[in-house]
């Protein structure tokens, strides 16, 4: 019970940066990751080069990789049937990432669909996933509030995920995409879910503020949830927070209180040190 899962996510980090990052420091970014023990590298996403064209270079990064002594797995977000086609040819790739809104506006702005759309894209992403031997990674954007003046309560939320669930997937991560969780809501729907789909596993993305990051964590875990997402020095996270300050979770803070709290990550130190460097170098 004191083993988490530690997902980092250099693609979130980098997808919103303005400044092209080229294809060989992206690789020997992650390579150098890849060396840490992570469980998951969110390393890429195959989605429209116009939307994010800091990720056009996906399919060149995956070429450059060294995945020979690895234990983490890859995984790769996608937006649609077509991403999703693109994605599953590639044997390296472990999982693929959909981000699945309960608020109809940001999934039309995500997706360019609805939300009754996306849910038929999942379905057939799901059974390209089943043929091709991948696993399916839901993120349920929005899954802590809405600014969009939309309806959002926990039922909400619980309703949809009951009929991804129907679909047989079994990795749902609640993802906070405005900044917008607290230890109340966040205690809230994961002690609600996590005993009736047992069969899933819910993890937690989260898009915090410097100040509130510890209760953010800590509410999370002692709800459960024993998946999270992050990245190193809390680069990244959704513009539509209106706030600077909101950004990715810092692994660093991440791994800084699982060892204080004695739990088990699986990370080796030396290169965890050695990747916080050239992260460092890569996002100045």
């Amino acid at each position: 019970m004191n083993k988490v899962k530690l997902i980092e996510c250099p693609r979130d980090a980098m997808q919103g940066l303005h400044d092209y990052i080229p294809v060989d420091t992206k690789a020997s970014y992650i390579n150098a990751l890849l060396n840490v023990g992570f469980d998951t590298i969110d390393f890429g996403s195959f989605v429209s080069p116009k939307a994010i064209p800091q990720l056009k270079d996906t399919a060149e990064v995956l070429a450059k990789l060294d995945l020979s002594s690895t234990k983490s797995k890859l995984l790769a977000i996608i937006a649609n049937v077509r991403g999703a086609e693109e994605a599953v040819a590639f044997d390296q790739i472990n999982y693929l990432g959909f981000p699945f809104s309960v608020s109809e506006e940001f999934q039309r702005r995500n997706t360019n669909s609805t939300i009754e759309e996306s849910l038929l894209r999942v379905e057939e992403i799901q059974n390209l996933c089943v043929k091709n031997k991948k696993q399916l990674v839901l993120y349920i954007s929005m899954g802590f509030g809405n600014p969009y003046n939309e309806p959002w309560n926990a039922d909400i939320v619980i309703r949809w995920i009951k009929k991804l669930a129907g679909m047989d997937i079994k990795v749902i991560a609640l993802a906070d995409t405005v900044g917008v969780s607290n230890p109340e809501n966040i205690t809230h729907l994961f002690t609600r879910l996590i005993p009736e789909f047992m069969e899933i596993e819910f993890g937690a993305h989260l898009h915090t503020n410097p100040a509130k990051w510890e209760e953010k964590i800590r509410a999370a875990y002692e709800s459960g949830c024993r998946r999270f997402d992050s990245a190193m020095k809390g680069i990244g996270g959704c513009p539509m927070a209106n706030d600077e300050l909101v950004g990715n979770l810092a692994t660093e803070n991440l791994v800084d209180w699982c060892k204080q709290n004695k739990l088990e990550t699986g990370l080796d130190e030396r290169a965890f040190a050695a990747s916080m460097k050239i992260a460092g170098e890569t996002f100045p």
